[in-house]
């Protein structure tokens, strides 16, 4: 199979020949930085799960998943990582913008529910009515406050704001219009919420590495979360773009397998300066 490799700013830089041979257990790269790799290795495992999450995106592959009864549309290794990522901060708050169906934010309330605190507040500038129904009967839709309009409009802002209490521990996510200006916007609006050690995520930064494919759009290639992300982080150094650890790791080699790539942006502990 071939595939068209992107250096860190989605540039197309050259196509390559990716050959699997399980009868050698090699897997080959034709093409300017060629390379033999063993099949059972970190290397030929990050460049195939790469490919895997680039044609699963195309496929839709997310579409197939719910939480507690609401589609969700998040690649699973992300909601585990948002999971243990809320099980070591314990919010008090945690903000999504961008409702969909609601899956996120019943994830996101479960989670509270278990931890015993906690509340939810989802932004849409445009929840549709059944959704907004079943969010709202849903059993934990007790923990879930929705708020209709444009997530970067100041008076959306505001009532997001007047939403927390002061002293509460903030987490946001950002998974509404995933254009750069729109999340940039985003960034700049929600950012002085989050606590120090908390996390504002910019989702859905694989858009970078899509803009080839059948579903993708070119102007992906720079018009994505991932390029705000880096950008915002460049202007407040109070930031840093780190992607959460996991507690209990035995890898080899870490290889990210995410939509979420160069997202998340924690804010640094005072005593803890860049």
């Amino acid at each position: 199979m071939r595939c068209r490799r992107c250096d860190r700013h989605g540039r197309t830089v050259a196509t390559v020949r990716i050959t699997i041979d399980t009868d050698t257990g090699r897997l080959t790269v034709d093409g300017p930085e060629a390379c033999s790799l063993p099949l059972y290795s970190d290397a030929a495992f990050e460049i195939l799960s790469a490919l895997w999450v680039k044609v699963g995106w195309n496929q839709k592959h997310t579409y197939a998943f719910s939480w507690l009864g609401r589609p969700i549309i998040q690649l699973p290794a992300d909601i585990v990582r948002v999971q243990e990522v809320i099980h070591r901060i314990q919010p008090d708050v945690i903000v999504e913008t961008g409702v969909a169906h609601g899956g996120s934010l019943i994830l996101y309330a479960s989670l509270c529910k278990v931890l015993g605190r906690g509340r939810v507040v989802g932004v849409d500038i445009a929840i549709r009515p059944a959704n907004r129904m079943a969010i709202e009967q849903h059993a934990l839709g007790s923990l879930v406050t929705l708020v209709d309009g444009d997530s970067t409009s100041p008076e959306v802002v505001d009532r997001v704001r007047a939403l927390v209490r002061p002293g509460e521990r903030v987490l946001v996510l950002l998974d509404s219009d995933h254009s750069r200006h729109h999340v940039t916007r985003e960034l700049e609006a929600y950012h002085r919420l989050v606590t120090p050690g908390s996390y504002i995520v910019a989702t859905d930064g694989i858009m970078r590495e899509l803009h080839d494919t059948p579903r993708g759009a070119h102007r992906w290639h720079i018009d994505n979360p991932a390029t705000a992300a880096e950008e915002f982080a460049a202007r407040h150094p109070e930031f840093v773009l780190e992607a959460p650890m996991p507690p209990f790791d035995e890898r080899s080699a870490p290889v990210e397998v995410t939509h979420w790539p160069r997202g998340w942006l924690r804010r640094r502990e005072p005593s803890n300066p860049p």
